[in-house]
């Protein structure tokens, strides 16, 4: 009875040593953490957009919509403005650092979720947030996975695996996001879903991601629509007033397309 009391209070040494090995990561994971506070905050801004973006998404969850949609916005917003603050932390009154501004990527999705704040909810603004949150949050959660160990949560680093992997799909997919997301603004205002105000706005925003310097995928698809646009309307097949649709669609946004240096 004495030694059966006795394993009972020093427990399995397996058990035990398991448990040491929690806490070890446990403890490396707040270390990690706490080594940049600003990077974990953005991590877990991100990872609440997309929380909230699937919650509006998939309404089997509840809850209010408009609330999960403008939730996302807001932490959207609060991760643009962080890393907006990392890339150009001493902010100053002068035209240099205002150009410098609004070449940054965070300034343009800043920009974009002010935009649809307090806008009618719609499914397309929450793609490229949730897309971006994604990748980010993804990239993060690689690093926290390997500080827990190089065999830890493998389905989970297959998931990333896999996403990263079609990295340069997603970008694509965002950027045809913001490209259509222009026309649904013109429609949505005839039915009353967005205000005239948000046709004109929108536009500054696509601008500046059609000249943005580190993200080069929206003016490359507006190239290849282009393209795609010329080499339909070229088909003999295609009927004369397409054609000139076509073609006067092309001359319209090429006239109102940014100039970017080369």
């Amino acid at each position: 009875m004495a030694d059966s009391g006795s394993e009972e209070r020093n427990g399995d040494p397996a058990q035990q040593q398991q448990q040491q090995q929690q806490q070890q990561q446990h403890t490396s994971v707040m270390a990690f953490l706490l080594s940049n506070k600003v990077e974990a905050t953005l991590w877990l801004t991100r990872v609440f957009s997309v929380v909230c973006s699937v919650m509006f998404l998939l309404p089997i969850f509840g809850g209010n919509q408009y609330t999960h949609f403008q939730r996302a916005l807001l932490s959207a917003a609060a991760t643009s403005a962080l890393r907006l603050h990392q890339r150009l932390p001493n902010f100053q009154f002068s035209r240099v650092f205002l150009s410098l501004l609004f070449a940054e990527d965070s300034c343009h999705y800043l920009f974009y979720c002010i935009i649809f704040l307090n806008s009618y909810p719609i499914t397309m603004v929450l793609v490229p947030i949730f897309l971006f949150a994604l990748l980010h949050a993804c990239s993060y959660t690689k690093n926290l996975l390997n500080v827990l160990g190089p065999n830890s949560m493998m389905f989970m680093r297959n998931l990333i695996a896999k996403l990263q992997a079609h990295q340069t799909n997603v970008l694509r997919f965002i950027a045809c996001s913001e490209i259509f997301l222009m026309p649904a603004l013109v429609f949505m205002t005839f039915s009353g879903r967005a205000t005239i105000f948000h046709p004109f706005v929108y536009y500054r925003f696509l601008t500046l991601r059609y000249a943005s310097r580190r993200n080069p995928y929206c003016r490359t698809l507006f190239y290849e629509l282009r393209l795609t646009v010329e080499y339909l309307c070229n088909n003999p097949r295609c009927p004369q007033f397409v054609r000139n649709i076509g073609f006067k669609s092309i001359a319209l946004i090429s006239r109102f397309a940014p100039q970017v240096a080369q």
